[in-house]
């Protein structure tokens, strides 16, 4: 083995693969190509996995909007999943409104039921000693074989910008997320901290990110589409994340999330040592993405309440239209 041989297999691996648009055929070749270029399916799950795909469901607004994973790149996954003879099924933890009403939204219900694919809440809580506290994971991601993450490419207005690590706060159960803001929220090394453990413990076999078409401005919820044209995938969060900043020119140092995995020593953040395949990107680079205007990550006790009783809102509203 040559020496630039032996190099790249210790490098982390991140696939870029270019897509304009969410036509089916274009995206499922596309992530066919993720899968490829990352070693194969057979890389990460086998068959009779039960393999929970975890989408971004954060509110329930249509596809245009760009909140929320699209589900051209769902759906992609998960018929690449099952044809290869595993189980997957699709669950979340919507920060507003049900899972059933953000399937809605993005008229997502009736594909996965048409292909056979189960979807569900991330309910049933469990309490782990996370980073010195107590907290209340999923157990439906916990008994799942398997995790493959599937965030949206997105700025965000409490952490500047989110790729892959932040998704798996979702497996957070419920309005439970609201109270980690509240106390976490005074430390971005703390609660960052706690987003990486997360993560850790539940160990997604790879991430595939939505970049086709991100949100800018003031994200997670609020901001704007804006076309970006590509899938990024890998089995290391922070180097997936790196790769994305690059896309954008942002500066990774900028980024909470990656301030403290270099901290702890957690995944690749130096760009020079990603070992990158797929499409080049370098005359692709987005040079104005509109990143938010930054507002305090902690909430207040009120506003705590404030939230859950808007969560209870959305969910008495969406059992009435059902």
């Amino acid at each position: 083995m040559t020496g630039k041989a032996a190099e790249n297999r210790t490098r982390p691996v991140v696939a870029v693969t270019r897509v304009v648009d969410y036509r089916d055929e274009d995206i499922l070749d596309a992530v066919s190509r993720q899968f490829e270029l990352l070693g194969g399916l057979g890389q990460f799950v086998r068959p009779g996995d039960r393999v929970l795909l975890k989408p971004n469901f954060i509110v329930p607004r249509r596809r245009a909007v760009a909140a929320q994973t699209d589900p051209a790149v769902i759906l992609a996954v998960a018929r690449l999943v099952k044809d290869f003879g595993a189980k997957p099924f699709v669950a979340d933890s919507p920060a507003w409104g049900s899972i059933e009403s953000c399937l809605r939204a993005l008229e997502l219900a009736e594909p996965l039921r048409k292909l056979g694919v189960p979807f569900g809440p991330l309910n049933r809580p469990k309490r782990l000693r996370i980073d010195g506290s107590l907290v209340s994971i999923s157990k439906v991601a916990l008994e799942a074989d398997k995790i493959i993450n599937l965030p949206k490419f997105k700025a965000h207005q409490q952490l500047g910008a989110t790729f892959a690590v932040k998704n798996m706060f979702g497996c957070v159960c419920g309005k439970r997320k609201a109270y980690w803001h509240f106390a976490r929220g005074k430390s971005h090394d703390a609660f960052c901290t706690m987003l990486i453990e997360i993560y850790k413990r539940l160990g997604p076999v790879v991430s595939i990110i939505d970049g086709v078409v991100a949100m800018e401005g003031q994200g997670p919820i609020s901001g704007n589409a804006r076309p970006l044209g590509f899938l990024v995938g890998g089995v290391d969060p922070v180097a997936c994340e790196i790769v994305c900043c690059d896309l954008i020119d942002l500066d990774s140092d900028q980024l909470p999330i990656i301030k403290t995995a270099q901290k702890k020593g957690f995944g690749c953040s130096d760009l020079s040592r990603i070992h990158i395949v797929g499409d080049d990107y370098a005359d692709s680079r987005c040079s104005d993405f509109c990143f938010a205007r930054l507002t305090p990550l902690d909430f207040s006790l009120l506003r705590v309440c404030k939230s859950i009783c808007k969560q209870l809102l959305f969910l008495i509203k969406s059992a009435f239209t059902r």
